[in-house]
C-alpha cells in the first residue's frame, strides 16, 4: 500500500467485476484500493445457486463465490475498505479524489464497477423470499425452475425476453401485467404471445408473495387493476422483470451515459470520456448481466488502466528529459 491514502488504482465496487479488476490491477504491482461499499458482493449475495460459472461444476453459492474472488484480490495484496463513495471527483482529471463518509482517497487511475440494481416491486413479502423462487435474472437461475411453473411480472422487451427463455426449463410461464396492452416490442409480443406455454393475466398486480425459505414460493395473490378483485396463482417462482438501475448517480453530468444511465465506453475497451476512468460490469452492460461478463470486463479495466498509467509515466518521463535538455 502507498501511503497518504494515495493509491495508482481505486475501484469502486465489489461484484464479479471489481474484484477481478483488483486482482489483475494487484497482480501487475499496482497499489489498489477497493471501496467495496457497505452490501459488498453485488446482486451475487442474493444468489442462492451459481451453476453457469466456468470452474465450479458442481455449483457455488453466490456468498460463497464472491468470498472466493474477495480473498483472492486480498492475496495480491490490495487494499479492501467497506465503504461506499460518497463523492468523487473527475473533472479535474488524474489525481481522482474519491470520498467515503470517514475518508478521502486520491487515485491515479479510476475503475467503476458499481454495478446495477433490479428493479422490484417493494413487498415484504418478495424482499424475503430472493434467492428462494423470487429473482430479477432468467438467465441465472431459470434452469433451478425446470419443470415447475412460474410467473413473470413485466409488460417490456426484458418481460417478454425471460418469460420466452424460461419455456425452455418450465411447464408453463404466467405474465403478470399490469395494463391491458403491452410495452414491448412488436417482435417481442409476437413471440411470447404466440407461445403454447406462455399465458398472459392483464390488468393485474402481485400484491404478495407466497411461500417461505423452506419450501420457497407456492404461489402469488394477484389484484385486478379495474375490479379490485383478489386471486391466487399457485406457481413455484416468480422473476420481476421491470428493468434495472445502473448505480451511476455520483458521475452523473461527468461521464457520458445513455438514457438510462448505463456508462458510454470505448468500442472493444473500457475506456470512458474521461481519461484515466474506467467502466467494468453492469454498471456498462445492459444487456448480458452475467457475473462471467462482468468478471470479463474487470480484467479488460485493470490491462486498460495499467496500461494507460504506463502511457502516463513515459509521457511524464518524456517531458522532464526534455525540460533539463
Amino acid at each position: 500500500m502507498s501511503g497518504n491514502n494515495h493509491f495508482d488504482v481505486i475501484i469502486l465496487g465489489s461484484g464479479p467485476a471489481g474484484y477481478t479488476a483488483a486482482i489483475y490491477a494487484a497482480r501487475a504491482h499496482l497499489d489498489v484500493l477497493v471501496l467495496e461499499g457497505l452490501n459488498s458482493g453485488g446482486q451475487l449475495m442474493i444468489t442462492t445457486d451459481v451453476e453457469n460459472y466456468p470452474g465450479f461444476p458442481d455449483g457455488i453459492t453466490g456468498p460463497e463465490m464472491m468470498d472466493q474472488f474477495r480473498r483472492q484480490a486480498e492475496r495480491f495484496g490490495a487494499e479492501l475498505v467497506p465503504m461506499d463513495a460518497v463523492k468523487a471527483d473527475v473533472l479535474n482529471g488524474s489525481p481522482f479524489k474519491v470520498s467515503t463518509d470517514e475518508q478521502e482517497y486520491s487515485g491515479d487511475a479510476l475503475i467503476i464497477a458499481t454495478g446495477a440494481t433490479a428493479k422490484y416491486l417493494g413487498l415484504e413479502s418478495e424482499d424475503e423470499l430472493k434467492g428462494f423462487g423470487v429473482s430479477a435474472c432468467a438467465t441465472c437461475d431459470g434452469f433451478f425452475f425446470t419443470d415447475k411453473e412460474v410467473a413473470v411480472v413485466g409488460g417490456g422487451d426484458t418481460a417478454m425476453e425471460e418469460a420466452t427463455y424460461l419455456t425452455r426449463h418450465c411447464t408453463k410461464v404466467h405474465i403478470i401485467h399490469r395494463r391491458d396492452e403491452l410495452r414491448a416490442s412488436k417482435i417481442m409480443q409476437k413471440r411470447a404471445l404466440k407461445h403454447e406455454k406462455i399465458q398472459v393475466h392483464w390488468n393485474k398486480v402481485v400484491i404478495h408473495v407466497l411461500g417461505s425459505k423452506q419450501e420457497g414460493v407456492t404461489g402469488l395473490k394477484l389484484k385486478d387493476t379495474e375490479t379490485g378483485e383478489i386471486s391466487e396463482l399457485k406457481v413455484q417462482g416468480m422473476f420481476v422483470a421491470i428493468g434495472h438501475k445502473p448505480n451511476t448517480d455520483l458521475f452523473r453530468g461527468v461521464l457520458e451515459m445513455d438514457e438510462a444511465g448505463y456508462i458510454k465506453a470505448d468500442p472493444g475497451s473500457t475506456r470512458t470520456n474521461v481519461e484515466g476512468v474506467f467502466a467494468a460490469g453492469d454498471v456498462r452492460d445492459n444487456v448480458y448481466r452475467q457475473a462471467v461478463t462482468a468478471a470479463g470486463t474487470g480484467c479488460m479495466a485493470a490491462i486498460d488502466a495499467e496500461r494507460w498509467l504506463e502511457a502516463e509515466k513515459a509521457k511524464k518521463e518524456e517531458q522532464a528529459a526534455e525540460a533539463s535538455a
